[in-house]
């Protein structure tokens, strides 16, 4: 294994049910508490059982947050893992797996161990996976009692001859990798030529996208959740029902998402603060509740996991292709919100945000994210403490009450059933500004533009776009939502002082100097998972820009940085030469 690396890059492939994601979260776990950063993340087939299935973790002395195609240590778990895995598989991967598995593999560095016979010798052919923790775990020096504890608490739930068991397993494994450690030449400590090191391990959280959204959900004050499962979104859904109850959530499997949108928005109606999380089928249902949301000015906020279509399309893998769905889902012209993180930090923060900003405005908010932004495991600083109570904008009624009142400000004094002596009364045809159905043109006018003006406020709130890199700029890459830490860390692999990127994490509405960073470039090239370039034709519509050139990919996997410091350079020449 060549070390001139700062960081590396494992990938475990099996089929599904063999427990890979136990050995990621149990592996990844113990490389955050050994004072590594660390990444994971997976791909999977849709089916329980078989199929090819893999994860990557990426641990390093400096942070990671983002997939490489490169493969430093490769460990196979049944007999049709490498072929899945073999277009990312180099001359200096090491590869490790069963005797059966890897023995028609030609490849210089193959060591193979007998896991699963020796799994059963053990009990069950289960503890393959705790031998594979120990194996890789003693591979890169981490002490073999810190192993057995950190195994120990894992199964901590389970009979003491399960522990027993898989502490054995883990012997079993860390013997291995003591026997081939002379051959791979691990270092001590990864190379590095910087000191940098990892923060005490109790200053960072390692989370996921799903509990970054769950928890700023939360934060955000949400206290009912009605959803109908939908991966890639349905981690926030049982992230809300597994710890909601200690924040009075209320959690309702709905029968379908039709009756889910309606759900939260008799919830809102009621006063709560509802939260439906789906994907892109789901969300196509849900166009006549999110008009019905704008027609009333009920708030809403939605969480929109994105994965390829049409139709089921590839439910469990990851794609940029839902931003025009979010744009003009819903008959008639309304005013939304919708961001698209990048980050952990991002959504938890906008995830809180977004429930202020449905309420005060009393709008649709959308929360973009995809399969591989939920699925994406790393570490990030602490949020900030949440507060006691979120803001409320609901007032109390009176015998004057008129619930769209206000055509001069665009939001209107938004009063609930039983707070007050006044009568709350919404429709979804056109009203007048107490609610009551109308059919008059002047009226008509004056409630489209008092629901259209909020656009206008909805913008001076916006969130501007990150930029990284020189200001200096003469070439500017433009991203969105998952794409951020590929893209940032590709641009700094380039290493090119003309290139600066902007990464927008609120795509709809844009933000006032939007235009401004864009013309500054002389080229401007886009980056997004899909085959349409969705972002570069929203912001030529939003903007006197124009987009000179994208970068798509639509193979339902995320970029690799890899991917990104090849294109890159070659799509900044084509525009050179025919310029």
């Amino acid at each position: 294994m060549k070390n001139n690396k700062y960081d590396i890059s494992i990938v475990i492939a099996g089929g599904a049910g063999q427990g890979i994601q136990s050995v990621e979260r149990m592996f990844v776990e113990l490389l955050h508490h050994s004072q590594y950063y660390v990444f994971s993340t997976k791909e999977y087939m849709s089916r329980v059982r078989g199929g090819s299935n893999s994860t990557e973790i990426r641990f390093s002395l400096l942070p990671v947050s983002c997939f490489v195609d490169r493969i430093d240590l490769l460990v196979l778990l049944d007999d049709k893992a490498f072929d899945h895995v073999s277009s990312r598989v180099t001359n200096d991967t090491i590869i490790i797996g069963d005797k059966k598995q890897v023995s028609s593999i030609s490849h210089p560095h193959v060591f193979s161990f007998d896991f699963l016979n020796t799994a059963q010798e053990i009990g069950n052919i289960i503890y393959a996976n705790t031998i594979a923790i120990g194996l890789l775990a003693s591979l890169f020096h981490i002490p073999l009692e810190r192993i057995k504890n950190h195994v120990s608490s894992f199964f901590q739930d389970k009979s003491k001859k399960v522990i027993t068991d898989n502490l054995t397993a883990v012997e079993k494994g860390s013997a291995f990798a003591r026997s081939i450690s002379e051959s791979i030449r691990i270092p001590q400590k990864l190379n590095s030529s910087s000191d940098t090191r990892k923060k005490d391990s109790d200053s960072l959280l390692l989370l996921n996208g799903t509990q970054a959204i769950g928890l700023g959900a939360l934060s955000g004050g949400c206290n009912f959740i009605s959803s109908y499962p939908m991966s890639p979104s349905t981690g926030v859904l049982t992230f809300l029902a597994a710890h909601g109850w200690k924040a009075n959530v209320f959690v309702e499997q709905a029968e379908d998402e039709i009756a889910a949108i309606n759900m939260a928005l008799g919830a809102w109606y009621a006063g709560g603060r509802a939260l439906v999380t789906t994907s892109g089928g789901g969300f196509a249902l849900m166009g006549e509740g999110l008009s019905l949301a704008a027609m009333t000015e009920t708030p809403v906020v939605i969480h929109l996991a994105q994965r390829p279509g049409p139709a089921t399309g590839l439910p469990t893998r990851t794609e940029q292709a839902d931003l025009q769905l979010a744009l003009y889902s819903g008959h008639g012209e309304f005013p939304r919100v919708i961001y698209a993180p990048g980050s952990l930090n991002q959504g938890y923060h906008l995830t809180k945000k977004a429930f202020d900003v449905a309420d005060k405005f009393q709008i649709p908010v959308i929360i973009l994210t995809d399969q591989y932004f939920v699925d994406s495991k790393y570490q990030t600083e602490m949020f900030e403490t949440m507060p006691k109570e979120p803001t409320q904008y609901i007032v109390k009624t009176d015998e004057t009450y008129e619930r769209y009142a206000g055509e001069s400000s665009g939001i209107s004094p938004r009063g609930i059933p039983g707070y007050g002596s006044g009568y709350v009364h919404v429709d979804s045809d056109e009203h007048d500004t107490q609610g009551r159905i109308t059919e008059r043109a002047d009226v008509r006018k004056k409630m489209m533009e008092k629901r259209l003006g909020k656009i206008r406020q909805l913008q001076k709130e916006s969130i501007e776009p990150k930029l990284q890199g020189s200001k200096d700029y003469s070439i500017l890459l433009v991203g969105w939502g998952s794409t951020l830490s590929a893209i940032e860390e590709a641009r700094k692999q380039i290493d090119d002082d003309r290139i600066s990127f902007l990464h927008f994490s609120q795509v709809y509405p844009l933000h006032p100097k939007t235009t401004q960073l864009l013309k500054k470039a002389k080229y401007i090239i886009t980056i997004e998972n899909n085959a349409t370039a969705q972002f570069a034709a929203l912001i030529e519509k939003e903007t006197e820009a124009h987009v000179h050139a994208y970068i798509l990919q639509y193979t339902g996997h995320p970029f690799s940085v890899e991917n990104l410091t090849d294109r890159i350079p070659k799509t900044v020449n084509a525009l050179e030469e025919y310029s």
